[in-house]
């Protein structure tokens, strides 16, 4: 049991740090665009909500982990939080105005950061797939920058732009 307590302490002060980064990026961002989204009372609340959105979503992970349905174990941490997020939301018209009130790009960035991280320690992993890969991610690449650009110019002229 003090084990499994340990875990949640580490994973609420691995959030906790999550959220006082998305604070650092809201108040950097406020001193590049003073016009942006303010740091208020309520700023405060959503990074809270967040903060225990995401406990809420590691600890019904761990319970279902006992369940027999295999789908259900291998169900990711991210889909417990995201549905926890829903149904809350839902209930309760307060967590959207808390949540509003965070920037959504300071978000992005700590979460960029810690994916950018977590594939850095895969790169070992990475040098031992084969050379085809670059091949195809080359393809995969242009295909979607090609894509996205075909797509933004037909928006662009049926708008009239």
């Amino acid at each position: 049991m003090n084990i499994q307590k340990n875990k949640y302490v580490k994973y609420g002060l691995i959030l906790l740090l999550s959220v006082a980064l998305i604070l650092f990026t809201m108040e950097i961002k406020l001193i590049k665009n003073p016009e942006s989204t303010p740091i208020t009372a309520m700023t405060f609340a959503g990074l809270g909500v967040l903060w225990l959105f995401s406990m809420i979503g590691i600890f019904i992970s761990d319970m279902m982990q006992k369940s027999s349905v295999k789908f259900i174990r291998n169900f990711p941490i991210l889909g417990w939080v995201s549905i926890t997020s829903l149904l809350l939301c839902l209930l309760s018209d307060f967590f959207v105005q808390a949540i509003q009130a965070v920037d959504f790009l300071s978000i992005t960035t700590p979460i960029l950061t810690f994916a950018g991280i977590s594939v850095a320690n895969r790169l070992v992993d990475l040098r031992n797939t084969s050379w085809k890969v670059a091949i195809v991610a080359v393809f995969v690449f242009t295909g979607t920058y090609a894509g996205s650009a075909l797509l933004a110019q037909i928006g662009l002229h049926l708008s009239g732009n």
